[in-house]
């Protein structure tokens, strides 16, 4: 059983019989370490289209919301539930990767995230819909067990090349997901976009069943042992409650905007269709892809000025949407997608900022780290979905951009709470 490095410094193994590893004992035995090019392109593919599962509804919800017969407020609950059991499931089940085999639990998360998209295209009602969302959410965390796959699989020197290239097709399958799913659905239907992705994610599934290979253990902690220390690095860490805490109030307004934005535009006075939704997806991508830029300031300047950029251009981006009954339906387009690039590039700004302080804490603890990150951060968005809902239905789009704007002003001001804990 040949050893390969992982994130944390710790040894994980490639079982014989599924790949061959050459000793790291020579620079060039190390280099022959590194995943092949196909391998990485599967893992970020993967990647993409299983964090894609959890935006796909949100262009959608305007038809979806007529074709059910149910109210915007009702509707709701789908990107509200696909958020909540993202996030739990990076509570729950993410550690697990330390624990067992990351390929089978790869497998097996996209065997069961290929039912659930299913299952949401075939659902007859609300109440089925919503089950499936909560599965959707808890089996894309398949796509938090890739990312260290990869980099348990990269040699040091490449790693973050490596990582990289993975974290780009996370990216992407966000910034697509919605223009994807927004033509789709206007022109096939929502239940052939539910059907399309359980298609992708079933190629996937054979492909890693396929060309995946094995993962040691890590560790021998128990699972409440593993979930306790979660809770005890929150517990240690002032810089790590302070990173999950602002990003999380960036992803309630971030949320709130994306889970409404397909129903206000379906309603007037736009009656617009689910592909303009999803085309303000490119204009997010373009504040997004930008956003990498981000970690070259933050190691010139510190991730500390970075995020306070990131929150401080976030709640200015909100802010303009603001004044959009002060002004023409025409503006009022220009203004949201303005204000989409802006507020789509501050918070992923600020991602990488408070990414980069949490990764400096506890390099051992990385994973755990990260999950605790995450978690607060889809607790947020989960938040965002159900207040933008409620807003949007007793108050119009006003009070979703207003509520946006303060929550970007909370995650600004808790970026300048500093205390004398803050370096543990």
């Amino acid at each position: 059983m040949t050893a390969i490095q992982n994130s944390h410094g710790q040894c994980a193994s490639l079982r014989p019989e599924t790949s061959e590893v050459a000793s790291p004992s020579t620079p060039a035995a190390r280099a022959s370490l590194a995943p092949s090019p196909g391998l990485v392109l599967l893992l970020a593919i993967g990647a993409g289209l299983a964090v894609a599962s959890l935006y796909y509804s949100q262009p959608m919800l305007g038809i979806l919301a007529t074709d059910i017969g149910v109210s915007a407020l009702d509707i709701g609950f789908v990107p509200t539930l696909t958020q909540l059991g993202y996030a739990l499931g990076i509570l729950l089940l993410a550690p697990l990767g330390d624990r067992h085999d990351r390929r089978h639990i790869i497998l097996i998360k996209a065997a069961l995230l290929v039912l659930s998209l299913l299952t949401a295209a075939v659902a007859p009602s609300l109440d089925i819909l919503l089950a499936a969302s909560l599965a959707i959410g808890l089996t894309a965390t398949l796509a938090q067990d890739i990312v260290p796959a990869a980099a348990t699989l990269a040699p040091a020197s490449r790693r973050g090349k490596v990582v990289g290239t993975v974290m780009t097709g996370l990216l992407l399958g966000i910034l697509l997901s919605r223009v994807v799913s927004g033509f789709v659905a206007e022109h096939f239907g929502w239940r052939t976009m539910f059907v399309l992705a359980a298609a992708g994610m079933a190629i996937v599934g054979i492909a890693a069943w396929r060309g995946l290979p094995r993962f040691a253990p890590t560790t021998t902690m128990s699972y409440p042992a593993l979930l306790g220390s979660l809770f005890d690095l929150l517990r240690r860490h002032a810089s790590l409650r302070r990173a999950a805490l602002a990003q999380g109030l960036l992803s309630i307004g971030f949320s709130a905007f994306w889970s409404t934005l397909a129903v206000m535009l379906h309603a007037e006075p736009f009656h617009m269709g689910s592909a303009v939704a999803g085309a303000f997806g490119l204009a997010g991508a373009a504040g997004a892809l930008a956003a990498p830029l981000a970690g070259h300031l933050a190691d010139r300047r510190g991730p500390e000025l970075v995020a306070r950029l990131g929150t401080g251009l976030t709640a200015l981006f909100f802010a303009t949407m603001c004044l959009a009954p002060f002004v023409s339906p025409t503006t009022q387009l220009w203004l949201l997608g303005i204000g989409t690039v802006g507020f789509d590039l501050g918070v992923q700004t600020a991602l990488i900022a408070h990414q980069t302080i949490v990764y400096g804490i506890e390099p051992g603890a990385r994973s755990r780290l990260n999950a605790v990150l995450f978690v607060s951060m889809f607790v947020g968005m989960a938040a965002g979905a159900a207040l933008g809902s409620a807003l949007l239905a007793g108050w119009g789009w006003t009070a979703v951009t207003g509520m946006a704007t303060l929550s970007a002003l909370a995650a600004f001001a808790v970026r300048f709470w500093r205390r004398t804990d803050d370096k543990r």
